[in-house]
């Protein structure tokens, strides 16, 4: 299942986006806020899951491609969380972008998109987002996109170490009912 907005594309991974992730995740900016993947064979791995994650739920992380520039610009879509905390079970939207398009609105138009289909589509009726309580860029994608936070709701990581920084997360949510409320980018395409 592919989605399309104005400027992307949210679509099934492919072989070929093995390299341009793996440079992606070897970005110190990048990773400055959340898990890099070790390694190429780490890298072909996580691809491979995301996989097995659409063949399952009919949902994931989609590869993002901005048709006029790049095959691959980072992900983005919905997973269900791995881990058990206060608001588990649940489902998760992430994303990770390439720096070279960091400050184009990209994250939020493919996250939009991802919300959309997942409200929408899914019909779920709550989406969550976390970060690190430092990832101020993150944070405002999911303000943008209407999540709400309240501090009683953050967390510590159970996947992160005590001494970890990013240990201390937020949590944003979102109800199916609010994201009908709100003008969002909403996908001009799904294609199976």
């Amino acid at each position: 299942m592919n989605l399309q907005t104005k400027r992307l594309v949210l679509r099934e991974w492919n072989d070929e986006d093995l390299e341009p992730l793996s440079r992606i995740n070897d970005d110190p900016r990048v990773v400055r806020y959340v898990a890099k993947l070790l390694d190429r064979g780490a890298v072909a791995a996580w691809i491979a899951d995301q996989r097995e994650h659409f063949k399952k739920y009919s949902y994931g992380l989609w590869a993002l491609e901005l048709p006029s520039a790049a095959n691959l610009i980072g992900f983005c879509g919905l997973v269900n969380v791995p881990y058990q905390a206060h608001f588990t079970p649940t489902v998760d939207i992430e994303w990770r972008l390439d720096p070279a398009h960091w400050g184009q609105g990209y994250a939020t138009e493919a996250a939009s998109a991802a919300l959309s289909f997942g409200f929408g589509h899914l019909g779920l009726n709550e989406i969550v987002a976390n970060a690190a309580v430092t990832n101020l860029d993150s944070r405002r994608v999911m303000e943008r996109l209407g999540m709400t936070h309240n501090p009683k709701d953050d967390f510590d990581h159970p996947l992160k170490a005590g001494d970890d920084p990013l240990q201390h997360q937020v949590l944003y949510r979102i109800r199916s009912e609010n994201w009908r409320n709100i003008k969002h980018v909403r996908p001009e395409g799904i294609r199976n």
